[in-house]
């Protein structure tokens, strides 16, 4: 690439935005006659005509067209990539917006929000709970987590937190009047806590290993939930056996107030990623909050 192949280009892409070389110029904060001398040495550098000109009206070739289309999104990454660097010489500050499930509320942010905020004063954090999978770059996210690392395949995940394993769960009382499960067979005679998947509007199979082969039981109980804190209010309530993400479930199980069955049985899942959108510069205000989280979970 020679030194001045991208003399003219902002210009042309001012004159396209703004739909004028008189639009443009203002934008620029130049006078029209450099804008339309910008653009007629990059023209003549290529070779050819990138614009149409009228008395009324400025429009592109088809040359001018395929041009655009492959510049522009080029000069956006540039234009990323140079604020993200400038961000090394500031403070990280702003919103930051995350999208998760639920069950990733006690599990990450509880442990990590209030040390955040004190080491990082100027960032505001909103967590938006949600178990229907958004798309984060439509609904404006600056990321979101799931349990494991399927994202789509223009977004970059990292792990915040080790392996667990599923529980099934019960309270005291329920398995003294009811009796312990041996074997996920055993759960026929159980009532269990079902929970209908959001997205899907499907009551979720309880997943089991046995002899290294996954294997999927539906349950029957008297109650179905569509969130894990009442699942496990339910499971409280003596009013059944459940099944969940380890960690949700500890506090308890150390307390005392659940008990864990079928240990054996259950299979390992991965940890809880964090994604965001591949092709922009990671903003400082999420490298912290990563960086902090990565550290302080694991």
């Amino acid at each position: 690439m020679k030194r001045n192949d991208l003399d003219g280009v902002l210009p042309l892409l001012a004159v396209v935005e703004h739909g004028s070389f008189r639009a443009a110029a203002d934008a620029l904060g130049v006078t029209p006659s450099a804008i339309s001398q910008a653009v007629k040495q990059l023209e003549e550098r290529i070779g050819v005509p990138l614009l149409v000109r009228t008395t009324r009206s400025v429009g592109l070739t088809q040359a001018g067209q395929v041009f655009i289309d492959r510049v522009r999104p080029a000069m956006a990454e540039v234009s990323d990539t140079l604020e993200s660097i400038r961000e090394f010489g500031e403070r990280p500050s702003g919103l930051l917006r995350v999208n998760a499930p639920r069950i990733a509320y006690p599990v990450i942010f509880e442990p990590i929000l209030p040390a955040f905020l004190k080491a990082y004063p100027e960032v505001e954090v909103e967590v938006f709970l949600d178990d229907g999978l958004a798309d984060i770059a439509r609904d404006g996210f600056d990321a979101g987590m799931r349990l494991g690392q399927m994202v789509a395949p223009d977004m970059i995940a990292r792990a915040l937190t080790p392996p667990s394993r599923m529980v099934v769960f019960a309270s005291p009382d329920y398995l003294a009047a009811l009796g312990t499960p041996k074997t996920p067979d055993d759960l026929v005679h159980h009532r269990c806590i079902n929970f209908r998947r959001p997205t899907q509007k499907t009551i979720y199979h309880w997943r089991f290993v046995e002899e290294g082969e996954d294997r999927h039981v539906p349950v029957k109980g008297s109650v179905t939930v569509n969130d894990p804190n009442a699942k496990m209010h339910a499971a409280l309530a003596g009013l059944g056996l459940a099944y969940e993400v380890g960690p949700i479930v500890q506090p308890h199980l150390d307390r005392g107030d659940l008990v864990s069955v079928l240990e054996e049985h259950l299979p390992d899942i991965p940890g809880f990623h964090i994604y965001y959108p591949g092709r922009a510069q990671i903003m400082l205000k999420l490298r912290v909050f990563i960086d902090f989280a990565v550290k302080t979970l694991r």
